[in-house]
C-alpha cells in the first residue's frame, strides 16, 4: 500500500460516509481536508455529519475537525503543519491514513508537497487595497500568479488575504525545508450532475430545518463579527446576511442554493485540474450501494484486477 489513501469529490457526494466505511474495512483513521470543518460550533453549515463516522457501532477516529475557534483565519501553512502532526501520530500506531475532503487546495498541498511558511499580516498592503472592488482585487491577484480557481475569493476580505499571501511569497526567500513526499492512492467519487443538484437542494432544505439560522445567530451572539462569518463563504455568508437584515429569507435560500451548485462545479474543475497536474485520480460511481463502492475502492487500493 501507498503512504495514504485520499478520498475526494464534490459537495454532497457522500465522501464522509464512504471514507468511514472504507476506514472500517482497513482499520484506518481519517484526516479531514475541509477548510471549514476545522471550526468549533460551526456544525450544520459545514456539514460535519459526525454520525457518519460511526459504522456498524464502531467509532472511526477522525482528525482536524473542531480544532480552532470561529473567527480565526486558519491558513494553508497551518493545515500542512496540523496534517503532518496527525499523519505521524496515526502512522506511529500502525494505522492506515485516509485523507478525505472537498477542499482541493488542501488536498493538493499534501499530495504535491507544497512547502509553505506562515504569512504575517501586511498592514501597509492592506491599507493600499482598502476600498477596491472584488473584481479589482482579483485582477491584482492575477498579476501575481495564474488563478486556477477563484472559488474561495467570494469576498473582498478573502481576496485581500490572498494578495497578501501572494505578495509575501513573491518577496520572501523560499523555505528550503522539504515537505515529505507522500505517495497516495487517490479515489474520486463521481456523481451525475442531476443527482448532485438534487442532493444539494435536499441537503440545504434539511439544514434549514435542522437550525442553520439558529446556529449562525448563536455564533453572532457570542460576539463573533458578522464579517468574520461572511468570510467563510457559502452557508455562513448568506445566512449571516439574512440574520443581519441585508437580504430576505427567500433571497438567502435562492442565492445560497445557486452558490452551492456553482461551488460544486468549481470543485470538479479543480479535481480535473489536479489530474492534469500529475495527481492520478481513480473515479468510482458515487451512486452505487455502499458495499460496492467499498469493494471497488479496496480493489484499487490493493491493485487487484477485476
Amino acid at each position: 500500500m501507498k503512504d495514504l489513501i485520499t478520498i475526494l469529490g464534490p459537495t454532497a457526494c457522500g465522501k464522509t460516509a464512504f471514507a468511514a466505511h472504507l476506514a472500517k474495512a482497513l482499520d484506518a483513521e481519517i484526516i479531514s481536508a475541509d477548510s471549514r470543518q476545522i471550526y468549533r460550533r460551526m456544525d450544520i453549515g459545514t456539514g460535519k455529519d459526525i454520525a457518519d463516522y460511526t459504522v456498524e457501532g464502531v467509532q472511526i477516529p477522525y482528525h482536524l475537525i473542531d480544532i480552532v475557534e470561529p473567527g480565526y483565519k486558519y491558513n494553508l501553512y497551518e493545515y500542512q503543519r496540523d496534517f503532518l502532526k496527525a499523519y505521524n501520530d496515526i502512522k506511529s500506531r500502525g494505522k492506515t491514513v485516509i485523507l478525505c475532503g472537498g477542499t482541493g487546495l488542501y488536498i493538493e498541498s499534501i499530495l504535491k508537497g507544497y512547502r509553505l511558511s506562515p504569512v504575517p499580516e501586511n498592514p501597509a498592503l492592506r491599507n493600499s487595497l482598502e476600498g477596491k472592488t472584488l473584481e479589482e482585487l482579483i485582477g491584482i491577484l492575477r498579476g501575481y500568479k495564474e488563478l486556477h480557481n477563484v472559488s474561495d475569493l467570494d469576498t473582498c476580505k478573502r481576496a485581500i488575504r490572498a494578495i497578501e499571501i501572494a505578495d509575501y511569497y513573491k518577496n520572501t526567500p523560499e523555505d528550503k525545508e522539504p515537505f515529505p513526499e507522500l505517495t497516495s492512492t487517490t479515489i474520486g467519487l463521481e456523481i451525475s450532475r442531476e443527482m448532485r443538484r438534487k442532493r444539494i437542494s435536499d441537503r440545504l432544505n434539511r439544514r434549514m430545518q435542522e437550525g442553520m439560522t439558529k446556529e449562525v445567530e448563536g455564533l453572532l451572539a457570542e460576539g463573533i463579527d458578522p464579517e468574520d462569518l461572511i468570510y467563510y463563504g457559502l452557508e455562513y455568508k448568506y445566512v449571516t446576511q439574512y440574520v443581519t437584515g441585508r437580504i430576505s429569507l427567500q433571497e438567502m435560500h435562492d442565492q445560497l442554493e445557486i452558490a452551492i451548485h456553482q461551488f460544486a462545479k468549481r470543485q470538479m474543475t479543480w479535481f480535473r485540474g489536479m489530474d492534469k497536474r500529475g495527481i492520478k485520480i481513480e473515479w468510482i460511481d458515487a451512486e452505487q450501494p455502499m458495499g460496492k463502492k467499498v469493494e471497488d475502492a479496496l480493489n484499487i487500493v490493493f491493485e487487484r484486477k477485476v
